[in-house]
């Protein structure tokens, strides 16, 4: 890239930092890129089980030259952060991706509920097609922490003269998931390791958390889980005909087929901002496998609801329940009792806020054009942990893979990663980070209206 050309990405800059950018930017090669997806690919990560991975990237960027830690959760769990320090006259910056993977790569965990067999790209194995890289997580989310240490090494590399610490931060435990079969702790996932890392001191001023998205988005859903028990009568086969016969399992479906209107419903009252809160029926349980002449008594379904930011997990709970209780009214006899069991609030971050403004004008020297909004997006990621704990935070990342030498779905989509897109995505981050952090405090704070953090 030369600098005089108008979309070079670095408009916008002045000269110092200009040269300061693109010197990271030629540490930045797709050899190394895919250098580092293949690797994280091939160290199992699934939720709760993430230190082999944790301490795989500590030792990488101790390598590249930065400050960097394997921070234990327990035996199995950790997150691993690195920092590059300045002279502590500037704002400190987090980059941050999860590491934890959605599903395990296992046949024994994972079938036959990801379907009937694990493919090639849902076990933890890289296969490189040319550009693209597949393997469990490839993309979502080693994809995007390959980019962070690549980010925080280029940089290391350039020698920038830093006034604030870069801080690179790779969470455990950033899926939406209760713990695993095994596990010594019920709170594996849902952003502990996030949180832990915050607990254990390592704060920032500011952060961008790199997730799938080619846009810069300051506002997220949260969610809130409902156990939903339906209640029926325990019964034998033989007596269904002799004895008062109320199936538990049929009146969970009228439940079922009731929610599943009523979400499209609640997703058009709360879409705004950036985000269209959905949900969904996730699970059932209910009655003995090995006992199929008898009902059972009760019936459990598990929802997930995502809520917008100024909807709260309590205001949700009631809408949840209002709905049950109308479908109650026009089912005479229908027993059914709610339990929110699991919350977590949306959050925003200021379009005011440096972060944002120095993020977007990085996406915009890149593209040549306006920011672009994406809008209707409905999941959540520890950007609400961050947030919550009063880090100003936006999400930046690829865009899925649309074309590729095999069918594309959900799983292809978070298991398969465009290495020319990790290298867009990485000159990015790069871009935020050296205009923030080699910047003094008042700098940034001065072009924050009051409040803007908030």
């Amino acid at each position: 890239m030369s600098g005089d050309q108008p979309y070079d990405g670095l408009s916008g800059l002045d000269d110092q930092r200009r040269g300061w950018v693109a010197e990271a930017w030629r540490h930045v090669t797709e050899e190394r890129l895919r250098e580092l997806i293949v690797g994280l690919v091939g160290v199992p990560s699934p939720t709760g089980d993430e230190r082999p991975l944790a301490e795989h990237i500590a030792g990488i960027m101790d390598s590249s030259g930065l400050r960097a830690v394997c921070q234990p959760i327990d035996a199995r769990q950790a997150n691993a952060w690195a920092r590059l320090e300045g002279d502590g006259t500037g704002p400190d910056l987090m980059l941050y991706a999860p590491i934890d993977t959605l599903t395990v790569g296992d046949e024994g965990e994972d079938v036959p509920w990801i379907g009937p067999k694990l493919r090639e790209d849902m076990r933890p194995e890289a296969t490189v097609y040319d550009d693209l890289v597949t393997g469990l997580g490839a993309s979502n989310p080693k994809g995007h922490a390959a980019c962070v240490m690549m980010a925080a090494e280029a940089i290391a590399l350039a020698g920038v003269p830093l006034r604030g610490d870069l801080v690179a931060a790779f969470g455990a435990g950033g899926m939406p998931t209760n713990a695993r079969p095994g596990s010594a702790r019920h709170n594996t996932g849902q952003g502990v390791g996030c949180s832990f890392l915050l607990e254990q001191g390592v704060y920032t001023d500011y952060a961008v958390i790199a997730k799938p998205g080619w846009t810069v988005s300051w506002d997220e859903v949260g969610l809130v889980w409902f156990e939903v028990t339906v209640h029926g009568t325990h019964t034998y086969v033989g007596s269904r005909h002799r004895l008062p016969y109320d199936n538990a399992i049929s009146r969970a479906g009228d439940v079922v087929r009731h929610l599943e209107g009523w979400f499209a419903e609640y997703a058009k009252r709360h879409t705004g901002g950036t985000v269209a809160p959905q949900g969904i029926v996730s699970s059932i349980r209910g009655g003995w496998p090995r006992m199929a002449a008898v009902t059972t008594a009760a019936c459990t379904l598990r929802v997930d609801l995502r809520i917008a930011p100024e909807t709260t997990p309590l205001q949700a709970k009631r809408e949840f329940t209002a709905a049950l209780a109308e479908l109650q009214r026009s089912l005479p006899g229908l027993d059914a009792t709610v339990e929110m069991i699991l919350a977590i609030p949306g959050t925003t971050t200021s379009r005011e806020s440096w972060v944002f403004r120095s993020a977007v004008a990085g996406w915009e020297a890149l593209e040549g054009r306006p920011h672009e909004v994406v809008d209707g997006n409905s999941g959540a990621t520890d950007a609400n942990i961050l947030r919550g704990r009063g880090i100003p935070t936006v999400r930046v990342g690829m865009p899925k893979v649309t074309e590729a030498p095999f069918d594309l779905d959900f799983a292809r989509g978070m298991n398969t990663v465009s290495v020319r897109q990790m290298q867009k995505l990485t000159r990015h981050l790069i871009r935020t980070a050296v205009d923030t952090v080699t910047r003094s405090r008042t700098e940034c704070v001065a072009a924050e209206p009051e409040g803007a953090t908030a």
